[in-house]
């Protein structure tokens, strides 16, 4: 007679009593993001949002996006720390719906992780609420999934999407740009969630350094430094729209700088951005100092310290400059459009960064 006794989902490694627990750690957190618009509460099959709203808009355009963090999560991971990973998810998400203008309205959530700890996927989820109140969206649901024997019981995985809205003839992009506009950057607060498997490659891999060391021109461990949150300027961008004429936003991610920024040109003009202009956070020479990254490798990965550009007409330079001075945001103006000429490429980084 047999002595093995029948199988079961929680013998297959799925402990659904933790995830019910997960989402009551949780319910705290997502009611801070709530906006009047949002029905019901967490634990539907489906987030609600009342959309009656637009009916005031002439011809709304629902713009969206979905994102992760990257290799960004090992570093969480290695550290323990658990609760500002969110706040990138966010970033990457909104970051790229301002980018044409649009309004953030709300985001939903994907956690996938090898195994349940409810005080963890809470810490996450609370990153990303506090991520939401900063953009100025709702956070209206999300899935924790657990992965056991495809992931270790310590590993983890964000994702998420977001819709924001945006009037038909309020809509920002390439067919506003002009020759002779500026372009403006607007500090980043670091790496932000880019160029981290280069990252941990140079510093941790290679140079075998500790996320828990002090590292003097960093003013702080390594490991603080690498979990730094991602910059949202959600609320920042759509401030310029209010304040001044704005033709183009480009987020600065994944491709680095010139690359990102080339998206929202036209094909006839180019952007010429001067290095001299500004000083890369440390950080950057860190990386290409250790592992003998050359200056064009490190300008196609990382964001060099610039997270966010506005492409603006000359005259609302100096409103723009204030606007986001006003709002903390640090902002210069970087360089400018001109013809296309003989340019191969859409933008380009000229001279030598500040010392």
């Amino acid at each position: 007679m047999s002595t093995e006794t029948g199988a079961s989902y929680a013998a297959a490694g799925v402990d659904i009593e933790a995830g019910d627990r997960a989402v009551e750690l949780m319910k705290e957190w997502v009611r801070k993001t709530q906006r009047p618009e949002v029905l019901g509460g967490l634990g539907g099959f489906a987030g609600l949002f009342d959309v009656s709203a637009l009916k005031n808009y002439e011809r709304p355009l629902l713009a969206s996006a979905t994102d992760g963090v990257g290799t960004k999560v090992d570093i969480a991971r290695r550290m323990g720390v658990y609760d500002t990973i969110g706040h990138d998810l966010v970033a990457m998400v909104m970051d790229d719906i301002v980018v044409c203008g649009a309004e953030p309205l709300f985001m939903t959530d994907y956690i996938c992780v090898g195994k349940v700890h409810p005080e963890r996927v809470a810490a996450i989820v609370k990153g990303i609420a506090e991520g939401c109140v900063l953009a100025g969206c709702a956070l209206v649901g999300g899935e924790t999934a657990e992965h056991p024997g495809l992931l270790g019981a310590e590993d983890f995985d964000v994702a998420g999407a977001g819709t924001g809205v945006v009037e038909a003839d309020a809509l920002l992009g390439s067919h506003l740009i002009r020759e002779g506009d500026a372009v403006i950057a607007m500090a980043s607060s670091g790496l932000h969630s880019n160029g981290y498997s280069l990252v941990r490659h140079v510093l941790l891999d290679r140079a075998g350094m500790a996320l828990d060391a002090h590292v003097e021109e960093l003013g702080r461990t390594l490991g603080e430094e690498l979990l730094e949150p991602t910059k949202i300027y959600s609320l920042d961008c759509l401030a310029l729209t209010r304040t001044c004429e704005v033709h183009a936003f480009s987020h600065i991610t994944g491709g680095g700088l010139a690359a990102n920024l080339a998206r929202v040109i036209p094909d006839e003009l180019h952007a010429v951005v001067d290095r001299s202009t500004w000083t890369p956070d440390p950080i950057f020479s860190l990386v290409g100092r250790t592992g003998s990254v050359e200056r064009l490798e490190l300008e196609k990965t990382l964001n060099m310290g610039v997270g966010m550009m506005a492409v603006v007409p000359q005259e609302s330079v100096e409103v723009a400059l204030v606007t986001l001075a006003d709002r903390g945001v640090d902002s210069w103006v970087a360089g400018e459009i001109v013809a296309r000429g003989d340019h191969a490429t859409g933008a380009e980084l000229v001279g030598d960064y500040a010392n």
